[in-house]
């Protein structure tokens, strides 16, 4: 299955990060991925990606509400602040396409910002 070396990838980025507690694999398809990075119960980084369609979509959720997210669509980035997290921004930082470690290296830094961790 196509999405078994995707699910790998992520799996293996993930155990990079302390603040990672567990792994779970909420879901998986032939063409996407939907993991839970769980840091504790009310904390957390959900990652889906979808091979078919070119989508990421990776969120920082706090007390069941996203913090912060990097998206891609039709390979389009944008960014969800942590400032305002309901908001997309396409500015050129915010459309500057993201991997699993920075964008779990950018959770790090909103964490410390909001004195989550």
């Amino acid at each position: 299955m196509i999405t078994d070396a995707l699910a790998e990838q992520i799996e293996a980025s993930a155990r990079h990060f302390r603040l990672v507690q567990a792994i779970v694999r909420l879901d998986q398809t032939r063409f996407a991925v939907k993991y839970r990075l769980v840091i504790r119960p009310d904390l957390w980084v959900q990652i889906y990606r979808n091979i078919q369609n070119d989508t990421v979509g990776l969120a920082l959720i706090y007390q069941g509400r996203r913090l912060y997210g990097r998206d891609c669509e039709a390979d389009r980035w944008h960014r969800h602040p942590a400032e305002y997290p309901e908001r997309h921004d396409f500015s050129a930082e915010g459309a500057q396409p993201t991997t699993i470690e920075d964008f779990l290296l950018e959770v790090g830094q909103v964490l410390v910002k909001h004195g989550l961790i």
